[in-house]
């Protein structure tokens, strides 16, 4: 029988499916749920730096005294802090798979005193979520690199826990970053991040949102650059996230040299049920491919491992495409 149990962050999974941040794991009773379905481990719902702040503005705007803005504030993200540490030792308490917790956030000012109350709750690890939109047409891009590698910095001297950090696909050199969080300690990166995207309904003539899960399709673009990244840069582990839709893709992840994948629009889509197929899956293929573990297969199809890697570069499109008129 072939075995499936990996290392991550230096954890120890079971298997390489992980349940990502969603709503599919903002609660005990799903994660315990996750567990009984074979999820190697969870990332918790994160908690949104945007979301406490804008709790807060609601709460000022039903409030008419200035000098009270600092207490509201306060006493937002203090409350959503508490339910979220709660959840932590809970789920702690409650499952034996690795449990990872989450932040989302658009500056590292405040996140540093939070992460290390994350530690102390109990979780195995925590996943750094970080975005926000280059939005001054005169700040180099380097200015908001150097958000990330600060908040990583400052993180690996105040927590003992292993870091992933999640990441956006929008840089200039995305194996730069990769490259500088891997030298400042940094155990692990999450590629890529699926964003918030607006469309625009142009019966009503507003802007709305677009498809919040994934495709499919939406696999190509980490799956370029795992395989790339994993080829290139040694020592930090790699997980893939976004358009993993089923067991097929979890073996092209792994391929291309990812650690572990990150699951959660084809469970939205097919039922959380469906966590025991794309496992059992994973476990067919290395099966019928004569594979008795992970690491038998891991990063064998990886930019440093194919006879021409060239096939993970632009320069191909000409060669598949230009039969096409």
């Amino acid at each position: 029988m072939a075995k499936l149990d990996v290392s991550y962050l230096g954890l120890k999974l079971r298997n390489p499916v992980l349940v990502s941040s969603s709503g599919l794991t903002d609660s005990v009773d799903k994660i315990k749920k996750l567990e009984e379905l074979g999820a190697g481990a969870v990332v918790l719902k994160s908690l949104f730096e945007e979301q406490i702040n804008y709790e807060a503005g609601q709460l000022l705007e039903q409030n008419n005294y200035p000098e009270a803005f600092d207490y509201i504030r306060n006493y937002s993200k203090s409350n959503s802090l508490d339910k979220y540490l709660t959840l932590i030792e809970s789920a702690k308490k409650a499952v034996g798979i690795p449990v990872i917790a989450s932040v989302n956030c658009t500056s590292a000012s405040e996140w540093i005193a939070f992460s290390k109350q994350i530690e102390s709750s109990g979780a195995d690890a925590l996943e750094v979520n970080v975005y926000f939109l280059p939005l001054d047409p005169e700040k180099q891009g380097s200015a908001y690199e150097q958000v990330y590698f600060d908040l990583a910095t400052q993180l690996k001297e105040t927590i003992a826990i292993p870091i992933a950090i999640k990441l956006g696909h929008q840089f200039s050199n995305i194996l730069h970053i990769i490259y500088q969080l891997n030298n400042r300690g940094v155990e692990g990166v999450v590629l890529f991040n699926r964003f918030y995207s607006p469309d625009m309904d142009t019966t009503r003539m507003k802007l709305t949102s677009s498809e919040v899960l994934s495709s499919s399709a939406d696999i190509r673009q980490n799956l370029r650059w795992i395989g790339i990244a994993s080829g290139e840069i040694d020592g930090i582990d790699i997980a893939a996230s976004t358009g993993i839709h089923n067991s097929d893709a979890i073996v092209k992840q792994i391929l291309a040299g990812a650690s572990v994948v990150q699951v959660c629009s084809t469970l939205y889509k097919n039922g959380v049920e469906y966590l025991q197929s794309l496992i059992s899956g994973v476990e067919d293929w290395m099966t019928n491919k004569d594979y008795g573990k992970i690491e038998d297969f891991k990063g064998m199809l990886s930019y440093k491992n194919i006879p021409d890697p060239s096939a993970y570069e632009r320069s191909q499109f000409m060669k598949h495409f230009s039969s096409y008129h």
